[in-house]
């Protein structure tokens, strides 16, 4: 994803699960393979496994990161299997809006890390459930949040 943050255009570089959850981002200046490998070794030691399947744009600065880092994950850059990373976009680009722009990177890197993980929690794929199992989801992230707010 493209951002202009105090007027320089940053990238914003995202690690989405086949259910639509924010494993990792990172916000960079670069489009290149250096960027590439700052997501990716973020990713594997956060996930403590490599993946057997990713799918990434047709950026080639992927391809030159997973030879470097010796990954034999198959790499798929077919049409619109990218799609579950760019609707993951979606949430960031409203709450860009509502917070009239991004001050800087590391600001952005900091709401966006926060923001995916609240995401992550109460985004329930609602296409999956009843109602009643939903509403059950719904209060029992709410005590978690409530616990984890007034424990801070």
């Amino acid at each position: 994803m493209v951002a202009r943050i105090a007027g320089e255009t940053v990238y914003l570089w995202r690690a989405v699960d086949h259910e639509g959850e924010v494993l990792d981002l990172v916000v960079q200046r670069g489009r290149d393979k250096a960027a590439a490998l700052k997501l990716m070794r973020k990713l594997l030691k956060k996930q403590g496994f490599t993946p057997t399947v990713i799918v990434t744009d047709k950026l080639r600065s992927y391809a030159a990161a997973f030879a470097e880092l010796g990954l034999v994950a198959h790499p798929e850059r077919g049409l619109r299997q990218n799609n579950r990373a760019e609707v993951s976009h979606q949430p960031v680009r409203r709450r860009e809006l509502k917070m009239q722009r991004f001050t800087s990177a590391g600001s952005a890197q900091r709401f966006l890390a926060m923001h995916a993980a609240v995401h992550n929690m109460f985004n329930v794929q609602r296409h999956l459930i009843s109602r009643h199992t939903l509403r059950l989801f719904r209060a029992e992230a709410m005590q978690q949040w409530h616990a984890a707010t007034m424990a801070a």
